[in-house]
């Protein structure tokens, strides 16, 4: 990796974090006598509270921390893909009829098992028919990326997890093919565009296949950035992931610490 873009990649792991850790902990130490606050709020649970206040301060937290959590990896990742991408948040443009119906059965053939998910499967929507369209249509993207090298496009849903349910995983395959149409149907170059699904970190494993059959039945494995892929693609870098991993652990205990102000806060009220 460019030494230019490790530091740029580091600091902004560095900051993140750090500013991850303020708020989280202001607003908690803030709630800490208000009886309406995150965790305070859970108190009414009877069931929880009797098994004492630290099971029932931790399975408030959890639920807290987890959301907070997923948030600042989803806007950490960002602001990494700003150093080799141009990052925008939505799509916007012309979608024909045609372009929508053969996206619904292309997603009602996978449902019924008809069909295996291939990138093959959706090429022919870069070749519409643009007459007398007039209207457009607009989608919020999670990571709409276009690299600054090469011009290339890339729409990236991003589950930090990556565990979906079958409707879940229909609506997140069909929102992305109609921002691939759009896409095609707009940029001069319609052969550049690519479809991903991406996870920050694999839940079976780093070194394991991605197997979660839900996901596996809308979208191609070609389409997968999953775990250290994921990092290595917004990085641009073979070594992304093990960058990122490394600035992180070194940033890890000051979530640590954090946590641990919190804790004796509330525990010690």
């Amino acid at each position: 990796m460019d030494p230019n873009k490790e530091i740029q990649i580091r600091r902004v792991i560095t900051e993140k974090i750090e500013n991850f850790c303020s708020k989280f902990k202001s607003r908690h130490l803030g709630e800490l006598n208000n009886p309406e606050g995150t965790l305070n709020s859970k108190i009414h649970n009877i069931f929880v509270a009797r098994l004492g206040d630290e099971i029932l301060y931790y399975s408030a937290m959890v639920r807290s921390f987890d959301s907070s959590f997923g948030n600042m990896l989803e806007d950490l990742a960002i602001e990494i893909a700003k150093i080799s991408y141009i990052v925008r948040r939505k799509v916007e443009g012309p979608l024909t009829n045609d372009q929508t119906s053969e996206i619904a059965f292309l997603l009602e053939s996978y449902k019924r098992n008809a069909m295996k998910p291939a990138i093959s499967d959706y090429q022919s929507l870069r070749n519409a028919n643009l007459e007398g369209i007039d209207s457009t249509k607009r989608h919020e993207s999670d990571y709409y990326l276009i690299d600054k090298e090469n011009g290339s496009h890339h729409l990236i849903e991003l589950k930090i997890g990556g565990d979906l349910d079958n409707k879940k995983a229909r609506s997140e395959k069909e929102a992305l093919l109609e921002q691939f149409a759009i896409l095609c149907n707009t940029l001069e170059d319609s052969e550049n565009v690519h479809i991903h699904f991406a996870t920050a970190y694999n839940r079976f494993g780093e070194d394991k296949t991605w197997n979660q059959g839900r996901v596996l039945q809308f979208f191609s494995p070609d389409e997968l950035l999953i775990g250290s892929n994921f990092w290595n693609f917004i990085c641009k870098s073979d070594t992304g992931y093990d960058v990122v991993l490394d600035q992180y652990n070194i940033e890890a205990p000051k979530i640590l610490n954090m946590l641990n102000e919190i804790k004796s806060a509330y525990l010690s009220k």
